[in-house]
């Protein structure tokens, strides 16, 4: 079953992957790097000649002088774009978090948008074809790491697409953090909600179009039709700023690279009743609550974590937890990208939090499960484990993703 289905992927994923437009020149490959869409649009859209359109994106997908690629693809006659199917927050990123636009008229160029946030399966494959395209493309910024929804976007829309009889194509990005190895636990299936349907690692280290070849191969029930359109000069080991690429803020609290940074650890406070900075400007960078003071800086930076130092904070966030109110917490601060590991440091954080305030609690529905993918980090910590004893936990299931990851990367 697994051969004859990796030749099927032969013939429908690996063959159709653009190799990019071409050639670039020596100085061009070294000092600039081109997304998915530059490669697509260097070609005149070949890959898109005589099919009915619909793209998948947000504010992200963005040109290298910050046009929107809709804008962009609507005003060329080489290309019939017919629809906009907009993710959460929407298609020009009005809405706050758990939130969409619905269906509308775009105002700019007239497109039908179709909302896809919370739809999967059969309910989606309809979207797309009573949307009437032959073709639906992806192109949003992702973060790396498994619990932004943007990626089961993806995973969700290429279900749908095989089930409506259409081709997917995928345009490829940077993952901001980098895509060196994978981190962090793998989810349990029975785990599985919107936030991780299949069973990766927390920090995945992979772009947009190597996860849709990992789900196009290991995944899906069955495969989709994928051209998969690779960026040119990307590097493994960069980080965002690296490439001369525009950040525009892929969701209302992720406004810096330097956030992405430390999103995949920290972002578990979200399981918690601490605050994980959402309303401030430095959302997930600092955390806190009301009764904390300068001993979890100091626990923490007790550890000696690589890369990494906390700064005792106060701050009042303006909406979400602890809206309005003085509390005090941390900052995290990276010094050295390359030596920082989020994931370690989200657990550092969490086990020293629970040490040095009585306070600490988990959120009431265990969120904390669906943000690890399982029982076990809740569960070790409660128990009293270290931050290296629950890191420990995972690092079988880890080095079984990271082996099937392999298969499926596209750059080095």
């Amino acid at each position: 079953m697994r051969l004859s289905r990796r030749a099927l992927l032969a013939a429908t994923t690996a063959a159709a992957t653009l190799p990019s437009a071409p050639l670039a020149t020596a100085a061009e490959r070294h000092d600039r790097l081109r997304t998915g869409f530059e490669n697509l649009a260097a070609t005149g859209y070949a890959r898109l000649s005589g099919q009915r359109v619909g793209i998948v994106t947000n504010p992200t997908g963005v040109t290298r002088d910050v046009r929107h690629i809709v804008d962009v693809m609507h005003a060329d006659e080489r290309v019939n774009l017919e629809a906009v199917f907009g993710p959460e927050h929407g298609f020009r990123g009005t809405a706050q978090a758990g939130g969409s636009e619905g269906r509308y008229d775009d105002p700019a160029t007239g497109l039908p948008v179709y909302d896809t946030y919370l739809k999967s399966g059969r309910p989606l494959a309809d979207i797309f074809t009573a949307s009437g395209v032959d073709t639906v493309v992806f192109d949003i910024q992702d973060v790396g790491a498994r619990f932004y929804t943007y990626i089961w976007t993806l995973y969700d829309c290429m279900e749908a697409a095989q089930l409506a009889g259409k081709r997917f194509v995928v345009l490829d990005r940077p993952n901001p953090v980098t895509g060196r190895a994978a981190q962090g636990p793998v989810l349990h299936k029975e785990f599985a909600t919107f936030i991780g349907r299949q069973p990766i690692a927390q920090a995945h280290g992979m772009t947009v179009a190597e996860l849709a070849r990992l789900f196009n191969g290991e995944f899906l029930t069955a495969p989709v039709p994928l051209t998969t359109v690779r960026m040119t000069g990307w590097k493994r080991s960069g980080f965002y700023d690296a490439w001369g690429l525009p950040w525009v803020p892929p969701s209302p609290n992720m406004p810096t690279p330097d956030t992405a940074l430390v999103y995949a650890g920290t972002c578990l406070f979200e399981g918690t009743n601490l605050s994980e900075g959402r309303g401030t400007t430095r959302p997930f960078e600092l955390l806190g609550a009301e009764g904390i003071d300068g001993r979890w800086a100091a626990a923490a930076n007790e550890l000696g974590l690589p890369g990494v130092h906390f700064r005792e904070a106060y701050f009042a966030p303006t909406f979400s937890k602890f809206q309005g109110k003085t509390i005090g917490g941390v900052q995290v601060h990276v010094h050295d990208r390359a030596a920082y590991d989020p994931v370690r440091t989200g657990i550092a954080l969490l086990v020293t939090a629970k040490k040095v305030w009585n306070g600490f609690g988990w959120r009431a529905d265990n969120w904390i499960d669906k943000l690890t993918g399982s029982t076990r980090v809740r569960m070790m910590i409660d128990a009293g484990a270290s931050a290296d004893e629950v890191v420990a936990g995972w690092q079988e299931e880890l080095a079984a993703f990271r082996r099937m990851r392999r298969e499926y990367l596209l750059y080095k």
